[in-house]
């Protein structure tokens, strides 16, 4: 379904294709200096899930609102969910205080830029006129706060992020 974009909606996208390639550049960048494997496989998976954001973003900057259900089945959102499901799983079963200090930093660093990032898609959301392209950036902020919980669970399964 194609739309016209209004000089602030393509300002807005333009933002959040920034976000979403530094969000890639990022996860990519941790998962080669992460020492835990986890850690590695969580933000590989991280990365991949960002450049489907990307993906979708650089549709709606060209007019296009994609369908949500037909790029459901079309990526491998559906393993990355279930990897992201396997980890949080086995995020449990770890042993408290076992990461390095560095892994948490990085940690921390993703857990503040996701918070940032779903705050933006906020200000995005509010102003987006076509209700379809709205569906399509809400869904992105739900799993941008997903990509959060994860990192939050890994934190806390730490030790290293205790909720007071």
């Amino acid at each position: 379904m194609a739309f016209n974009l209004s000089q602030k909606e393509n300002l807005l996208l333009q933002d959040q294709k920034k976000h979403e390639q530094l969000c890639i550049q990022k996860y990519q960048s941790y998962a080669r200096q992460a020492q835990d494997p986890q850690l590695k496989q969580l933000f590989n998976s991280l990365a991949q899930q960002e450049q489907q954001h990307l993906n979708t973003i650089n549709q709606l900057l060209n007019g296009q609102v994609p369908n949500l259900h037909q790029n459901q089945q079309n990526q491998q959102g559906q393993n990355q969910g279930q990897n992201q499901n396997q980890y949080l799983q086995a995020a449990q079963n770890m042993t408290p205080g076992t990461a390095n200090q560095n892994d948490i930093d990085l940690c921390n660093d993703m857990l503040v830029t996701e918070k940032y990032i779903s705050g933006t898609y906020d200000n995005t959301i509010f102003e987006c006129t076509n209700s379809n392209a709205r569906q399509v950036l809400n869904h992105i902020q739900k799993e941008e706060q997903q990509h959060g919980e994860a990192i939050f669970n890994y934190l806390q399964s730490q030790g290293a992020y205790e909720v007071q």
